[in-house]
């Protein structure tokens, strides 16, 4: 299969371009500098040169607090971009999967979130994807949105990532207790990704490992067991005395019911999959 992946210099991109590559996939990874998907006929121009069977986008502006402020940054690769690449993909017929996120809810559901739960973002970053999921469906009834959340994995810049350099160094952590998802291993989320795009079903996917989802205090926990480091580092505080710009939901555990219906198999437990990244 000939696959483009956008975005290719993200943590996600970068793991789902490697899987499929394995797999013997004709792999056309392109950064934002190669490709811009905001801009509509430079997309247009390359989807007609290269007849792609699938493509994957990973292409994003994830700055949820910088979204408050650069409005203008996320719509174009959120919502725009996101478009022009549903708009280019049902002009030649491809497959088309994109990534979204679970910062589309609220919050407000103490249990985890299906695809039948009604979206209510709350911030520009969510506001923004979840524009971006409509009108990719809206463009493309072929369109698979996938959303995610709490990713970390090699290379770039995550909450893991920083977490676990803090640590490192002995320095202290803000444990948050009170906001919980469900960590996802951008290896496992492109090994799922490719999966979907083999299936071809149009619908809206929750991917996360799975688990009963944790709060950042309790991942915070596992990495300090599973790292070695010294838990006293890790100092309780509440999401709300961080004074981040962007609002953010208190609960966003998805619940992954669509693709065990479809035949595929949960995805590790994420306790299990935090191992396997940090061994």
């Amino acid at each position: 299969m000939k696959i483009l992946i956008t975005g290719a210099n993200g943590m996600v991109a970068r793991a789902t371009a490697k899987f499929c590559r394995s797999i013997g996939d004709e792999t056309v990874a392109l950064t934002r500098d190669e490709l811009d998907i905001a801009d509509q006929l430079r997309v247009f121009e390359l989807f007609e040169e290269e007849k792609f069977d699938a493509v994957i986008n990973c292409a994003a502006y994830t700055d949820v607090d910088g979204s408050e402020k650069e409005e203008d940054k996320c719509f174009a690769a959120n919502v725009a971009g996101v478009e022009n690449l549903a708009h280019a993909a049902k002009k030649i017929g491809c497959r088309f999967a994109t990534i979204s996120t679970d910062y589309v809810f609220d919050g407000a559901k103490t249990d985890f979130y299906t695809q039948r739960d009604t979206p209510n973002p709350q911030g520009v970053y969510g506001q923004m994807k979840f524009l971006g999921e409509n009108l990719a469906h809206r463009a493309y009834a072929r369109t698979m949105i996938v959303r995610s959340g709490w990713i970390y994995g090699h290379g770039g810049t995550n909450f893991l990532s920083v977490m676990d350099k803090l640590l490192a160094d002995g320095k202290p952590v803000k444990a948050i207790f009170d906001s919980y998802g469900t960590p996802t291993f951008a290896n496992d989320l492109a090994r799922r990704l490719r999966e979907l795009v083999e299936l071809d079903l149009p619908a809206i996917y929750h991917v996360t490992n799975s688990g009963l989802g944790t709060s950042y205090a309790g991942f915070a926990e596992k990495v300090c067991e599973l790292r070695g480091y010294n838990k006293k580092l890790l100092k309780p505080a509440a999401a709300d005395s961080l004074k981040r710009p962007a609002p953010r939901p208190k609960s966003s555990k998805l619940a992954c019911l669509f693709s065990e219906r479809f035949g595929l198999a949960p995805l590790p437990h994420w306790e299990t999959a935090l191992a396997e990244f940090l061994k």
